[in-house]
């Protein structure tokens, strides 16, 4: 298959660093999320100022500056889809981000699963295209290995309850079949996304630290599709308290001085 072939390269015909300069004191960690109420809601909670912006074909992204007791920590609400969320994440590692912390919504394939509770991801089923192009052909790639022990450290102080457990990545979000839903339970996975085993990919190959996070959504293991609080305006209350523990999380992880 095309996708077994990967090159090892680190400069490809078209670089970050061609199109984009480095930005003197940008932050060196950065958070994002997907929900854009959540993300608005979030950023109004702080001191923030726009540091500059970076763009997809059609939209520009505003990059935020929080000061969160007095730590600059780069903040912005991320493109959703494997390859224009590792591309706009490449921007940004050129600008100078060293360290990411992502955290946003995942459907559930196990019913016993509660709505917004937290799932911290060990590993990532590789059903997308972007991350062959970071990483040699393999089914998986490995999440949080060098961070989950502070994590659940972090979640225990904090009284927080959490699962562990395998993230199925895809890109078809209209082609997640029972069958398929199915197989994907067999292999371990307990949550679905679009992201994750991209950005995993590309952060290895690009040696940044990642760091990443989920809160339950919609559940995918039942006779009928049932949305729980998937929307963007569902359970915000909620929501904000999970931004505000991977805030947290980011500080504990990446800014110990």
């Amino acid at each position: 298959m095309i996708l077994t072939e990967f090159d090892e390269a680190k400069k490809a015909i078209i670089n970050p660093e061609d199109i984009i300069a480095p930005i003197k004191d940008f932050p060196c960690t950065v958070i994002t999320c997907f929900a854009r109420e959540t993300f608005k809601r979030l950023l109004h909670q702080f001191p923030h100022q726009v540091l500059t912006t970076t763009t997809m074909a059609n939209m520009e992204i505003p990059i935020y500056v929080l000061t969160i007791e007095e730590t600059r920590i780069g903040f912005f609400n991320s493109y959703v889809g494997a390859a224009g969320c590792v591309a706009v994440l490449e921007d940004l590692i050129a600008m100078g981000m060293k360290n990411l912390l992502v955290f946003g919504t995942c459907g559930v394939l196990d019913a016993t699963i509660e709505e917004t509770s937290i799932i911290i991801p060990n590993s990532a089923i590789r059903d997308e295209g972007t991350s062959y192009h970071y990483l040699k052909s393999s089914c998986e790639v490995s999440v949080n290995k060098d961070f989950l022990s502070e994590m659940t450290t972090f979640f225990n102080e904090e009284k927080v309850s959490y699962q562990i457990g395998k993230v199925w990545t895809t890109d078809g979000i209209y082609r997640e079949t029972a069958a398929k839903m199915k197989q994907r339970k067999l292999e371990g996975a307990i949550c679905v996304d679009m992201e994750c085993s991209a950005i995993a990919a590309m952060s290895q190959f690009r040696e940044i630290n990642h760091a990443q996070l989920f809160y339950s959504a919609d559940n995918l293991d039942a006779e009928v599709w049932d949305e729980r609080s998937l929307s963007n305006h569902a359970d915000l209350e909620r929501k904000d308290e999970i931004g505000q523990l991977a805030i947290r999380l980011a500080k504990t992880l990446f800014e110990k001085g």
